[in-house]
Protein backbone atom coordinates (compact mmCIF):
# COMPACT_ATOMS: atom_id res chain seq x y z
CA UNK A 1 0.00 0.00 0.00
CA UNK A 2 1.79 3.07 -1.02
CA UNK A 3 1.36 6.15 1.00
CA UNK A 4 2.14 9.71 1.50
CA UNK A 5 3.08 11.29 5.01
CA UNK A 6 1.91 14.65 6.13
CA UNK A 7 2.73 15.93 9.56
CA UNK A 8 2.94 12.43 10.82
CA UNK A 9 -0.44 11.22 9.17
CA UNK A 10 -0.63 8.31 6.42
CA UNK A 11 -2.81 9.48 3.43
CA UNK A 12 -4.14 7.67 0.53
CA UNK A 13 -3.32 9.03 -2.68
CA UNK A 14 -6.12 10.37 -5.26
CA UNK A 15 -6.71 7.26 -7.54
CA UNK A 16 -5.29 5.02 -5.55
CA UNK A 17 -6.63 1.25 -4.86
CA UNK A 18 -7.12 1.17 -1.30
CA UNK A 19 -6.90 -1.83 1.21
CA UNK A 20 -9.64 -0.74 3.65
CA UNK A 21 -8.57 -4.16 5.27
CA UNK A 22 -5.15 -2.82 6.10
CA UNK A 23 -6.40 0.29 8.07
CA UNK A 24 -7.53 -2.26 10.84
CA UNK A 25 -5.97 -4.58 13.42
CA UNK A 26 -8.84 -6.76 13.30
CA UNK A 27 -11.18 -7.21 10.42
CA UNK A 28 -15.17 -8.44 10.90
CA UNK A 29 -16.62 -10.38 13.79
CA UNK A 30 -13.44 -11.46 14.67
CA UNK A 31 -12.73 -8.04 16.13
CA UNK A 32 -14.93 -8.62 18.69
CA UNK A 33 -13.55 -8.71 22.08
CA UNK A 34 -13.06 -12.53 23.31
CA UNK A 35 -16.40 -14.56 24.62
CA UNK A 36 -15.18 -15.18 27.61
CA UNK A 37 -14.16 -11.56 28.76
CA UNK A 38 -17.07 -10.38 27.65
CA UNK A 39 -19.29 -12.48 29.94
CA UNK A 40 -16.90 -11.43 33.04
CA UNK A 41 -17.89 -7.66 31.93
CA UNK A 42 -21.35 -8.56 32.01
CA UNK A 43 -21.60 -10.75 34.68
CA UNK A 44 -22.25 -7.56 37.28
CA UNK A 45 -25.69 -6.43 35.30
CA UNK A 46 -27.00 -9.94 34.35
CA UNK A 47 -29.75 -10.21 36.41
CA UNK A 48 -30.43 -6.83 38.14
CA UNK A 49 -34.24 -5.61 37.77
CA UNK A 50 -35.27 -3.64 35.13
CA UNK A 51 -38.05 -1.72 34.71
CA UNK A 52 -39.34 -5.04 33.01
CA UNK A 53 -38.68 -7.92 36.10
CA UNK A 54 -40.83 -9.18 38.45
CA UNK A 55 -42.19 -7.01 41.18
CA UNK A 56 -41.33 -3.89 39.22
CA UNK A 57 -43.44 -1.81 36.55
CA UNK A 58 -43.74 -3.69 33.20
CA UNK A 59 -43.60 -7.50 34.00
CA UNK A 60 -42.29 -9.48 31.00
CA UNK A 61 -46.27 -10.43 30.21
CA UNK A 62 -47.63 -6.49 29.97
CA UNK A 63 -46.96 -4.28 28.11
CA UNK A 64 -43.87 -2.29 28.04
CA UNK A 65 -42.31 -5.39 29.73
CA UNK A 66 -39.05 -6.53 28.98
CA UNK A 67 -39.32 -10.05 27.07
CA UNK A 68 -35.91 -10.65 26.50
CA UNK A 69 -32.98 -8.83 27.94
CA UNK A 70 -29.08 -9.58 29.16
CA UNK A 71 -29.42 -12.25 30.96
CA UNK A 72 -28.62 -15.29 27.99
CA UNK A 73 -26.69 -13.03 25.80
CA UNK A 74 -29.63 -13.31 23.11
CA UNK A 75 -29.36 -11.49 19.81
CA UNK A 76 -31.57 -8.70 20.36
CA UNK A 77 -33.59 -7.07 23.08
CA UNK A 78 -37.42 -7.42 23.18
CA UNK A 79 -39.96 -5.50 24.83
CA UNK A 80 -43.91 -6.03 24.71
CA UNK A 81 -45.42 -2.77 22.94
CA UNK A 82 -49.23 -4.66 23.08
CA UNK A 83 -50.75 -7.92 23.30
CA UNK A 84 -49.29 -9.12 20.34
CA UNK A 85 -46.04 -7.62 19.78
CA UNK A 86 -42.62 -7.23 20.55
CA UNK A 87 -40.42 -4.30 19.73
CA UNK A 88 -36.73 -5.40 18.82
CA UNK A 89 -33.43 -3.46 19.14
CA UNK A 90 -29.69 -4.07 18.61
CA UNK A 91 -26.49 -2.51 17.05
CA UNK A 92 -23.90 -4.18 15.22
CA UNK A 93 -20.55 -2.61 13.82
CA UNK A 94 -16.67 -3.92 13.10
CA UNK A 95 -13.62 -3.04 10.82
CA UNK A 96 -13.51 -3.86 7.18
CA UNK A 97 -13.98 -7.49 6.59
CA UNK A 98 -13.04 -6.89 2.60
CA UNK A 99 -11.31 -4.21 0.46
CA UNK A 100 -14.16 -3.13 -1.41
CA UNK A 101 -16.07 -0.61 0.42
CA UNK A 102 -19.49 -1.15 -0.76
CA UNK A 103 -19.02 -4.58 -0.18
CA UNK A 104 -18.14 -3.76 3.23
CA UNK A 105 -21.05 -1.88 3.61
CA UNK A 106 -23.79 -4.98 2.10
CA UNK A 107 -21.73 -7.29 4.56
CA UNK A 108 -21.79 -4.90 8.15
CA UNK A 109 -25.81 -4.23 6.95
CA UNK A 110 -26.77 -7.39 6.53
CA UNK A 111 -25.10 -8.62 9.84
CA UNK A 112 -26.61 -6.14 11.81
CA UNK A 113 -30.12 -7.03 10.53
CA UNK A 114 -29.43 -10.47 11.41
CA UNK A 115 -29.81 -9.67 14.88
CA UNK A 116 -33.55 -9.13 14.24
CA UNK A 117 -33.91 -12.11 11.79
CA UNK A 118 -32.51 -14.22 14.41
CA UNK A 119 -35.58 -13.23 16.86
CA UNK A 120 -38.03 -13.95 14.33
CA UNK A 121 -38.69 -10.55 13.50
CA UNK A 122 -38.64 -8.13 10.82
CA UNK A 123 -36.40 -4.91 10.53
CA UNK A 124 -38.31 -1.61 10.16
CA UNK A 125 -35.54 1.30 10.84
CA UNK A 126 -32.14 1.55 11.07
CA UNK A 127 -29.52 4.14 11.53
CA UNK A 128 -25.70 4.37 10.24
CA UNK A 129 -23.08 3.54 12.76
CA UNK A 130 -20.02 5.44 11.18
CA UNK A 131 -16.34 5.82 12.65
CA UNK A 132 -14.00 7.51 10.20
CA UNK A 133 -9.86 8.45 10.06
CA UNK A 134 -11.49 11.86 7.91
CA UNK A 135 -7.70 12.34 7.78
CA UNK A 136 -6.51 9.25 6.26
CA UNK A 137 -9.33 7.50 4.21
CA UNK A 138 -11.63 9.66 1.30
CA UNK A 139 -14.29 10.65 2.06
CA UNK A 140 -15.94 9.34 -1.25
CA UNK A 141 -15.26 5.62 0.32
CA UNK A 142 -17.14 6.05 3.74
CA UNK A 143 -19.91 7.12 0.99
CA UNK A 144 -19.08 3.99 -0.94
CA UNK A 145 -19.55 2.09 2.32
CA UNK A 146 -23.38 3.85 3.34
CA UNK A 147 -24.13 2.89 -0.19
CA UNK A 148 -23.27 -0.61 0.30
CA UNK A 149 -25.50 -0.63 3.21
CA UNK A 150 -28.12 1.60 2.09
CA UNK A 151 -28.71 -0.62 -0.36
CA UNK A 152 -28.80 -3.86 1.86
CA UNK A 153 -31.35 -1.88 4.06
CA UNK A 154 -33.67 -1.35 1.08
CA UNK A 155 -33.84 -5.45 0.16
CA UNK A 156 -34.86 -5.77 3.50
CA UNK A 157 -37.36 -3.59 3.31
CA UNK A 158 -36.04 -1.43 6.80
CA UNK A 159 -35.72 2.52 6.65
CA UNK A 160 -32.27 3.66 7.11
CA UNK A 161 -32.83 7.45 8.70
CA UNK A 162 -29.29 9.13 9.73
CA UNK A 163 -27.46 7.54 12.32
CA UNK A 164 -23.95 8.58 13.92
CA UNK A 165 -20.28 9.33 12.90
CA UNK A 166 -17.12 10.14 14.85
CA UNK A 167 -13.59 11.09 13.14
CA UNK A 168 -11.83 7.18 14.64
CA UNK A 169 -8.37 6.17 14.21
CA UNK A 170 -9.92 3.16 12.41
CA UNK A 171 -12.94 3.17 9.70
CA UNK A 172 -15.86 1.30 11.43
CA UNK A 173 -19.26 0.81 10.15
CA UNK A 174 -22.07 -0.81 11.67
CA UNK A 175 -26.02 -0.16 12.00
CA UNK A 176 -28.49 -0.07 14.88
CA UNK A 177 -32.04 -1.53 14.22
CA UNK A 178 -34.99 -1.35 15.53
CA UNK A 179 -37.52 -4.11 14.72
CA UNK A 180 -41.31 -5.21 15.26
CA UNK A 181 -42.04 -9.01 15.79
CA UNK A 182 -44.90 -11.47 17.52
CA UNK A 183 -44.34 -11.68 20.87
CA UNK A 184 -45.72 -14.57 21.03
CA UNK A 185 -43.28 -16.56 18.22
CA UNK A 186 -39.94 -14.82 18.84
CA UNK A 187 -37.18 -17.05 18.47
CA UNK A 188 -34.81 -16.98 21.37
CA UNK A 189 -31.58 -18.61 22.36
CA UNK A 190 -33.09 -19.97 25.41
CA UNK A 191 -36.16 -22.31 24.26
CA UNK A 192 -34.47 -25.10 22.90
CA UNK A 193 -36.04 -28.66 24.00
CA UNK A 194 -34.11 -32.06 24.08
CA UNK A 195 -35.15 -34.41 20.72
CA UNK A 196 -35.12 -31.34 18.20
CA UNK A 197 -32.68 -31.14 15.01
CA UNK A 198 -30.55 -28.49 14.66
CA UNK A 199 -30.23 -26.62 11.33
CA UNK A 200 -27.69 -24.95 9.91
CA UNK A 201 -28.69 -22.35 7.36
CA UNK A 202 -25.35 -20.54 5.98
CA UNK A 203 -22.05 -22.43 5.39
CA UNK A 204 -18.79 -21.84 8.29
CA UNK A 205 -15.39 -21.26 6.98
CA UNK A 206 -15.77 -17.47 6.64
CA UNK A 207 -13.15 -15.88 9.23
CA UNK A 208 -10.19 -18.33 7.52
CA UNK A 209 -11.50 -16.84 4.08
CA UNK A 210 -11.59 -13.37 5.56
CA UNK A 211 -8.14 -13.77 6.92
CA UNK A 212 -6.69 -14.82 3.58
CA UNK A 213 -7.94 -11.55 1.91
CA UNK A 214 -7.11 -9.79 4.85
CA UNK A 215 -3.13 -11.37 4.78
CA UNK A 216 -2.77 -11.64 0.95
CA UNK A 217 -5.62 -9.61 -0.88
CA UNK A 218 -7.34 -12.83 -2.49
CA UNK A 219 -10.90 -12.03 -2.48
CA UNK A 220 -13.26 -14.93 -1.93
CA UNK A 221 -16.56 -13.98 -4.36
CA UNK A 222 -18.19 -16.94 -2.43
CA UNK A 223 -17.69 -15.97 0.98
CA UNK A 224 -18.84 -12.45 -0.31
CA UNK A 225 -22.21 -13.63 -1.51
CA UNK A 226 -22.89 -15.47 2.09
CA UNK A 227 -21.93 -12.46 4.21
CA UNK A 228 -24.37 -10.54 2.11
CA UNK A 229 -27.27 -12.75 2.03
CA UNK A 230 -29.97 -11.84 4.53
CA UNK A 231 -31.16 -14.34 7.04
CA UNK A 232 -34.77 -13.08 6.26
CA UNK A 233 -35.93 -15.94 4.21
CA UNK A 234 -34.42 -18.40 6.46
CA UNK A 235 -36.08 -16.79 9.56
CA UNK A 236 -39.86 -16.37 8.23
CA UNK A 237 -39.66 -20.15 7.55
CA UNK A 238 -38.49 -20.70 10.85
CA UNK A 239 -41.07 -18.85 12.33
CA UNK A 240 -43.85 -20.00 9.97
CA UNK A 241 -42.95 -23.83 11.03
CA UNK A 242 -43.17 -23.18 14.50
CA UNK A 243 -39.54 -22.97 15.74
CA UNK A 244 -38.88 -21.55 19.21
CA UNK A 245 -35.74 -21.71 19.65
CA UNK A 246 -32.51 -19.81 17.12
CA UNK A 247 -29.44 -17.78 17.16
CA UNK A 248 -27.15 -16.67 14.47
CA UNK A 249 -23.54 -17.69 13.98
CA UNK A 250 -21.26 -14.94 14.18
CA UNK A 251 -18.01 -13.85 15.64
CA UNK A 252 -18.26 -16.57 18.87
CA UNK A 253 -17.92 -19.37 16.32
CA UNK A 254 -20.41 -22.25 15.55
CA UNK A 255 -18.99 -24.03 18.64
CA UNK A 256 -19.79 -20.96 20.81
CA UNK A 257 -22.93 -19.66 19.90
CA UNK A 258 -24.28 -23.34 19.98
CA UNK A 259 -22.79 -23.58 23.42
CA UNK A 260 -25.12 -20.31 24.70
CA UNK A 261 -27.93 -21.91 23.05
CA UNK A 262 -27.71 -24.88 24.87
CA UNK A 263 -26.92 -23.43 28.27
CA UNK A 264 -29.52 -20.84 28.03
CA UNK A 265 -31.91 -23.66 27.43
CA UNK A 266 -30.81 -26.36 30.03
CA UNK A 267 -29.65 -28.88 27.28
CA UNK A 268 -27.38 -30.69 25.60
CA UNK A 269 -26.20 -30.54 21.88
CA UNK A 270 -24.62 -33.27 19.53
CA UNK A 271 -22.73 -32.36 16.36
CA UNK A 272 -22.66 -34.16 13.24
CA UNK A 273 -19.30 -32.98 12.18
CA UNK A 274 -19.37 -35.13 8.69
CA UNK A 275 -22.67 -32.70 8.03
CA UNK A 276 -21.25 -29.23 8.69
CA UNK A 277 -21.65 -26.97 5.19
CA UNK A 278 -17.96 -25.09 4.08
CA UNK A 279 -17.88 -22.27 1.80
CA UNK A 280 -15.82 -23.50 -1.08
CA UNK A 281 -11.65 -22.52 -0.28
CA UNK A 282 -12.35 -22.56 3.71
CA UNK A 283 -10.17 -25.91 4.07
CA UNK A 284 -7.30 -24.68 2.10
CA UNK A 285 -7.60 -21.68 3.74
CA UNK A 286 -7.27 -23.31 7.16
CA UNK A 287 -4.26 -25.55 5.81
CA UNK A 288 -2.64 -22.44 4.84
CA UNK A 289 -2.51 -21.21 8.44
CA UNK A 290 -4.82 -18.18 7.85
CA UNK A 291 -6.94 -18.66 11.13
CA UNK A 292 -7.93 -15.19 13.08
CA UNK A 293 -6.65 -15.16 16.96
CA UNK A 294 -10.41 -14.22 17.28
CA UNK A 295 -10.83 -17.91 16.16
CA UNK A 296 -8.40 -19.42 19.07
CA UNK A 297 -9.53 -17.14 21.57
CA UNK A 298 -13.26 -18.74 20.43
CA UNK A 299 -12.11 -22.32 20.67
CA UNK A 300 -10.09 -21.67 24.01
CA UNK A 301 -13.28 -20.19 25.66
CA UNK A 302 -15.84 -22.63 24.69
CA UNK A 303 -13.12 -26.20 24.83
CA UNK A 304 -13.77 -27.04 28.53
CA UNK A 305 -17.81 -27.23 27.26
CA UNK A 306 -17.15 -29.38 23.92
CA UNK A 307 -16.41 -32.66 23.74
CA UNK A 308 -15.23 -34.25 20.48
CA UNK A 309 -15.18 -37.95 21.29
CA UNK A 310 -19.32 -37.95 21.08
CA UNK A 311 -20.60 -37.50 24.14
CA UNK A 312 -21.73 -40.38 26.56
CA UNK A 313 -22.29 -42.54 23.11
CA UNK A 314 -19.32 -43.94 23.04
CA UNK A 315 -19.07 -42.98 19.47
CA UNK A 316 -15.73 -40.55 18.40
CA UNK A 317 -15.81 -38.27 15.39
CA UNK A 318 -11.71 -38.10 15.97
CA UNK A 319 -11.50 -34.65 15.57
CA UNK A 320 -8.41 -33.02 15.10
CA UNK A 321 -7.35 -29.83 16.24
CA UNK A 322 -7.84 -28.07 12.74
CA UNK A 323 -11.38 -29.52 12.13
CA UNK A 324 -12.13 -28.02 16.30
CA UNK A 325 -10.55 -24.23 14.32
CA UNK A 326 -13.38 -24.19 11.68
CA UNK A 327 -16.24 -25.21 13.97
CA UNK A 328 -15.17 -22.34 16.30
CA UNK A 329 -14.12 -20.10 13.59
CA UNK A 330 -15.04 -16.25 14.00
CA UNK A 331 -18.11 -15.86 11.23
CA UNK A 332 -19.02 -12.40 10.13
CA UNK A 333 -22.87 -12.24 8.79
CA UNK A 334 -23.05 -16.01 9.34
CA UNK A 335 -26.28 -18.19 8.84
CA UNK A 336 -29.30 -18.84 11.66
CA UNK A 337 -28.86 -22.40 14.14
CA UNK A 338 -31.74 -22.82 14.31
CA UNK A 339 -33.73 -25.90 16.84
CA UNK A 340 -36.06 -26.79 14.19
CA UNK A 341 -35.92 -28.57 10.59
CA UNK A 342 -35.84 -26.16 8.20
CA UNK A 343 -36.26 -27.51 4.42
CA UNK A 344 -33.58 -26.62 1.93
CA UNK A 345 -30.95 -26.32 4.45
CA UNK A 346 -28.68 -28.87 6.34
CA UNK A 347 -29.42 -30.91 9.66
CA UNK A 348 -26.34 -30.38 11.37
CA UNK A 349 -26.83 -31.93 14.67
CA UNK A 350 -29.56 -32.03 17.82
CA UNK A 351 -30.38 -31.17 21.28
CA UNK A 352 -30.16 -33.42 24.07
CA UNK A 353 -31.37 -33.91 27.56
CA UNK A 354 -28.28 -32.35 29.47
CA UNK A 355 -25.43 -33.83 30.32
CA UNK A 356 -23.36 -33.72 33.96
CA UNK A 357 -20.80 -31.30 34.46
CA UNK A 358 -19.75 -28.17 32.42
CA UNK A 359 -19.95 -29.87 28.91
CA UNK A 360 -22.84 -28.55 26.43
CA UNK A 361 -21.70 -29.83 23.31
CA UNK A 362 -20.25 -33.35 21.88
CA UNK A 363 -19.31 -33.75 18.81
CA UNK A 364 -20.21 -37.16 16.40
Amino acid sequence: MTVTEDQGIQRTRPGQHIRLTQYAHGGGCACKIPPGELEDVMSGLVGARSPGSPGSPGSPGSVGGLVVGLDDGDDAAAVRIDGDRAVLATADFFTPVVDDAYDWGRIATANALSDIYAMGGQPVVALNLLGWPRDVLPMDVASEVLRGGLDVARTAGCHVAGGHSVDDPEPKYGMAVTGIADAHRLLRNDAGTAGQPLTLTKPLGLGVLNNRHKATGEVSPAAIEVMAELNRDAARAAVELGARCATDVTGFGFLGHLHKLARASGVGAVVYAGQIPYVDGAREALAQGYVSGGTRRNLEWVRPHVDPRGGDSGRTADLDESELLLLADAQTSGGLLVAGEIPGHPVVGELVPAWSGDVTVAVR
